[in-house]
């Protein structure tokens, strides 16, 4: 057993850098093929000729968001894009979040038949703006769903357009994301049902009018973690799958979806916990039982600033909540796995979420245990320990280093040195202070879906992006993370 578990753990982890590796080196091809083929000559063009801008809808669910709102609201309505409309939902919030959107925005009810396309929890009304400085602006008030999911269907029902935005009201967004995120759909040979981008921390950076003014890292530490984390999650990971057209999943905080055809896989599944995941994979099936070509695109560009979890506290809670979304998905999607009819998705995608996102927390909680036992009954080689825990430390943080230099790659978004520095720094101690917290996390996610614990939505407390709301923070909201 000793021997088995320590060659298991040695070519697990072998076989995990090996993947990292190849994906370093697609991610690598792919961006600076990205990088050469967009140019900003083709987003200026969509600019000078309004016309040929494919709409875009944009939907923000909002639940108990009072504190920052208006800045966000403000924030999407002020995109530099010529098509495009703001659907907020009002997830039935219990505070100011729809009175404060009325008064700023001016906002009345609209008469408006409501269809359900796919299901969500009923709708009270739809109000638009008296003001035709936000005309864009459309203001869905619904009944709580309990989950984002719900309230994505309820926005997805009323878009407009072909296409539409997924994403936060906690998220800040670039001015030119709309002109960016579309280009891989007006180039592409295929049909393009979804893009992803990267997305970064908010924590930090100083934000004027809805507008990130100066892009810093993040000044405390959680959120400091999960800035390279996030980097290496989108420049390394969906980079080089994208290069394969085997993206697992689109995030929820950001991404591009086809509407028709979110529709067409039966729209959002309120009872995910993972459902940015759990939509891919059903638009993925949802083309491959249908025989239609598809592709899925991952753009480089840091677009969306998200507000990460300030503390442990609510850092549990978000871990604890992926990690039930996680067995759910492995659960409710089985059938794909090894599943010929599903090409890549059934012996690619589905293969590597369980050997290598599913199982690595249980593998490395049970092998700190397995190294305990060893180390109690003597029965550690003390000659290859320590090369065997540098083998290993090295791996994730040469990761770390190599995502660093790629975002420099693509632009300097950091003004100073030392600012970089600090996120390798801070990523030399990842697996020791960070990487431990969020095993526990996720595998605590997993015991509560087995134990089918009652599931509660976490309590995040609202830093705001004003200078103002930040100086005066006393309110806590409800966020579903």
């Amino acid at each position: 057993m000793v021997y088995f578990f320590t060659y298991l753990i040695y070519f697990y982890a072998s076989a995990l850098a090996l993947f990292y590796l190849a994906l370093m080196i697609m991610s690598y091809f792919n961006t600076l093929r990205y990088r050469y083929r967009y140019t900003k000559k083709e987003e200026e063009y969509l600019k000078n000729y309004p016309d040929e801008a494919p709409g875009i809808s944009i939907v923000a669910p909002a639940f108990n968001e009072e504190v920052i709102i208006i800045d966000s609201v403000h924030s999407l309505l002020n995109l530099e894009y010529p098509n495009f409309e703001v659907i907020i939902v009002n997830d039935g919030s219990k505070d100011k979040t729809l009175e404060l959107m009325q008064e700023e925005f001016e906002l009345e009810e609209v008469p408006y038949y409501y269809v359900y396309k796919v299901y969500c929890k009923p709708v009270k009304r739809v109000l638009r703006s008296k003001n035709p400085l936000y005309n864009k602006l459309i203001v869905v008030d619904k009944e709580n769903g309990g989950t984002k999911a719900d309230a994505m269907n309820a926005g997805v029902n009323v878009a407009q357009f072909n296409y539409f935005i997924n994403t936060d009201v906690d998220c800040i967004l670039a001015a030119d994301t709309l002109s960016k995120i579309i280009l891989p759909v007006l180039d592409a040979d295929k049909h393009v049902i979804a893009v992803g981008a990267t997305m970064r921390m908010v924590n930090g950076c100083t934000i004027d009018k809805g507008r990130i003014t100066r892009v810093k890292p993040p000044n405390r530490i959680i959120p400091l973690f999960q800035e390279t984390e996030y980097l290496r999650s989108y420049l390394v990971a969906k980079m080089g799958w994208s290069l394969v057209n085997a993206i697992p999943n689109v995030s929820g905080g950001f991404g591009l979806f086809d509407t028709n055809v979110v529709i067409g896989a039966g729209g959002f599944d309120s009872g995910s916990h993972a459902e940015d995941m759990d939509m891919t994979t059903r638009m993925v099936a949802y083309m491959r039982e249908n025989r239609k070509p598809y592709r899925i695109a991952q753009c480089p560009y840091s677009l969306c600033w998200t507000e990460g979890p300030p503390n442990l506290k609510v850092l549990n809670r978000q871990r604890t909540r992926w990690g039930r979304g996680m067995l759910q998905f492995i659960i409710d999607h089985r059938r794909f796995l090894f599943n010929r009819d599903y090409g890549r998705l059934g012996f690619v995608v589905m293969p590597y979420i369980l050997l290598f996102e599913f199982l690595a927390p249980i593998i490395e909680f049970t092998g700190f245990f397995f190294l305990l036992f060893l180390a109690i009954t003597s029965q550690i080689n003390y000659d290859t320990f320590w090369m065997m825990l540098l083998y290993a430390y090295l791996i994730g943080f040469s990761v770390s280093i190599i995502t660093i230099s790629y975002d420099l790659v693509l632009g300097k978004l950091y003004k100073r040195f030392w600012e970089y520095m600090k996120l390798v720094l801070f990523s030399a101690f990842e697996a020791i202070l960070y990487h431990p917290l969020v095993v526990i996390f996720t595998l605590r996610g997993y015991i509560q879906y087995l134990t089918r614990s009652n599931f509660k939505w976490g309590q995040m407390t609202r830093q705001g992006f004003s200078p103002s709301n930040k100086a005066n923070n006393k309110v806590s909201n409800a966020k579903e993370i």
